[in-house]
């Protein structure tokens, strides 16, 4: 393990007026947690993207949101192979040992992953084609979402609407899993699909009676 180095100057000194200043203030907030285990109310599941800053958006406090990102903030249909499935994982462990009572997908504009997809699906991205492009095998995911906007005017308004497709269809996969689907029927959990401008600071959520995404 040669090759793993110490932690950049600048984060040692942000993690050490961390621990003087907020952690100092609020220590025994910080034992209660670990003592007493996670009770978040909510999963969200968001993209890698650093611009989105989940708990921000919410004002959300530590504990309060078990988050779970992946590039596009995708989720894959069911498919109990016996393979490595991170975002299945969690999905499964926040449904049946957490038992939030809210999962939210939440989606964004300016999606590389998104763009990639689009890019890839018109046959602009042969590198995301390959077999060896993680980023490529895991956006096959959202095809079907390129398949619905194919026709919706210039290039830019179709990835702006694919990146709505990615909530979309994660939603619908979620409706995959059976302990998702059993929870949603029974009412124990809500499911929520969310759309933020990162520029802007807007938000938006999935409205199933209209169809379509509307301001929050």
């Amino acid at each position: 393990m040669h090759h793993v180095r110490p932690l950049p100057s600048y984060l040692v000194r942000r993690y050490q007026g961390w621990r003087a200043s907020t952690y100092a203030e609020n220590s025994p907030w910080y034992r209660r947690l670990a003592e007493e285990g996670q009770r978040p109310r909510a999963m969200v599941i968001s993209c890698c993207d650093s611009r989105v800053h989940v708990t921000s958006i919410f004002g959300a406090d530590q504990g309060e949101f078990f988050i779970h990102r992946n590039v596009a903030n995708l989720v894959p249909p069911y498919n109990p192979d016996g393979e490595y499935h991170g975002t299945s994982a969690a999905v499964e462990y926040a449904v049946t040992a957490l038992k939030v009572a809210h999962l939210i997908v939440l989606g964004h504009s300016n999606c590389g992953g998104v763009a990639g997809c689009h890019a890839m699906c018109s046959g602009g991205a042969p590198e995301l084609e390959a077999k060896s492009s993680f980023v490529g095998r895991w956006m096959e995911i959202l095809r079907p979402g390129y398949e619905r906007v194919r026709g919706a005017g210039a290039a830019q308004d179709q990835v702006r609407a694919l990146e709505r497709e990615a909530v979309l269809i994660s939603l619908e996969n979620l409706m995959t899993f059976p302990f998702v689907r059993d929870a949603t029927e029974t009412g124990e959990m809500t499911l929520h699909g969310l759309w933020t401008d990162i520029a802007e600071g807007g938000l938006e959520q999935y409205d199933a009676r209209a169809g379509r995404f509307v301001p929050v």
